[in-house]
This record gives structure tokens, sequence and C-alpha cells, in this order.
């Protein structure tokens, strides 16, 4: 039987059955419960019957044909369960300086808990509850969230980069083989060399395109801007300056 059947009425149960994303412990959405409703309002069901048809108590199926009785449609939609009075809650002042302290010191949880002395816990929630994001989520040097952007289409903006990596002999380096052993691998001449990795990365679809060559000159990174330019039309991203 589907799950419509019982009333739930959920596009993503429907279509994949078992979904992490929908709500498996609530057996009515809002298009299930309304159904509910105008069964026991409009058509005049039993509350027991209807009860038993949508799977739910007899005390949900009441306070959902009240509310909506009462709403309307409105009504059946979910309610915070936040209490309407908290004679506990942190004093506006204490979050009030919580506040100006994280945003003048850009300090965490535990070091505004011990500065106003909260807990670590109820610094988290008062920050939370005024929509200041963690650290790791803001600009170190302003303290402002960071914002990621992204191009509208692929090819509208290719980032481009070189990476110099030390190349590793055979037989290891001077991890292995020790500062005198290793010392041969820093001759200029007769040394390993460097790998340069040029990287080409698109800003909408992060498609990459790398090759190691042997330098970075001005001859070598034309190249490689030619030959990336080539391989993302083939893709299917074609860049502006193509």
């Amino acid at each position: 039987m589907s799950a419509s059947g019982f009333g739930v009425d959920c596009e993503i149960c429907n279509r994949h059955p078992g979904d992490p994303r929908c709500p498996t412990n609530a057996p009515l959405t809002p298009t299930g419960r309304l159904r509910l409703a105008r069964c026991v309002v409009e058509d005049g069901w039993p509350l027991r019957r209807a009860a038993e048809r949508f799977q739910v108590s007899h005390t949900t199926a009441a306070r959902r044909a009240d509310r909506y009785q009462r709403l309307g449609t409105a009504g059946l939609h979910d309610r915070s369960s936040r209490p309407h009075h908290q004679p506990r809650r942190t004093p506006a002042a204490v979050e009030e300086r919580v506040v100006r302290l994280r945003r003048e010191h850009r300090i965490g949880p535990v070091r505004l808990a011990a500065r106003c002395g909260i807990t670590a816990s109820t610094a988290h929630c008062i920050l939370h509850r005024h929509g200041l994001p963690v650290q790791a989520a803001t600009d170190r040097a302003t303290g402002e969230p960071i914002r990621r952007y992204e191009r509208a289409r692929p090819g509208e903006l290719i980032h481009i980069d070189v990476k110099k990596l030390g190349r590793v002999p055979d037989g290891g380096g001077h991890k292995v083989l020790g500062r005198v052993g290793g010392r041969a691998n820093q001759d200029r001449r007769h040394g390993t060399g460097y790998a340069y990795l040029h990287t080409a990365l698109d800003d909408h679809s992060r498609l990459a395109y790398t090759e190691d060559l042997p330098d970075e000159k001005a001859a070598t990174c034309a190249g490689f801007v030619r030959r990336a330019t080539a391989w993302f039309a083939a893709q299917g991203s074609r860049s502006n300056t193509s």
C-alpha cells in the first residue's frame, strides 16, 4: 500500500521510500492533515473512524479537526515547541554583553562564557539566537561571514594557478637519507628539480584541468592556457576568451 493511502502526501516519500529527509515519526504531512480534518469537519466522519483510517490516535484526530475548524489550513502546519513563558531565560543584558564581546573581540563560546559568568552551551545558544555564525565560517580579518560566490554558467570564469612541488628522488629524500645524504638533491644542476602543476578550474562546474610542466615561464603558461581552453571546450564549457 502506498504512503498516500494513509494520508501521507510527501513527494520525497512517494518517490524514495526510506529517504532520511522524510519525517519517519510524523504520520501526516500538512496535506494529509488537511484530508483528515476535512473528513471530520466537512464530511462528518466520526473521530474514531478518521483516526483509524489515517492511523493516528483519537486525540490527534480531534486536535487536527479542531484547529482546522478554528484556523483553517493555517492551523495544520507545525508549530514551535518553545514555551510561552521562560522564567529562567538568560537576561537581556547578559545576551547583549555576549553579542557585544563577540563582535568586538571575535572570541568563541568558551571564552565568552568565562567573561560573562554563564556556561559555554548558553553562550553558543545566544550566538545562534542572534544569527552570529561560528568562527570557522567568518573572515579572520573582518569578522564578517564568508560569502561564497559562483558564476551563473560554465566557462564564465576560469581560475588558473601554478603549484611548485619538489620532486622526491628514487630511494627517498633527506627524510630517509638524512641531511648529509639528501644534500645531493639540493644541487640545482644535478638535483631532481621541481614539478610545476598548472591547474585551470571552472568556477561554476568546478571542473579542473591539470598538467605537470617543467617550469612556469611565459611560453609554458601560454601553451597551457591554449590546451586548457581547448579541453574545456571539448567538455562543453566554452570560456569567454575562447
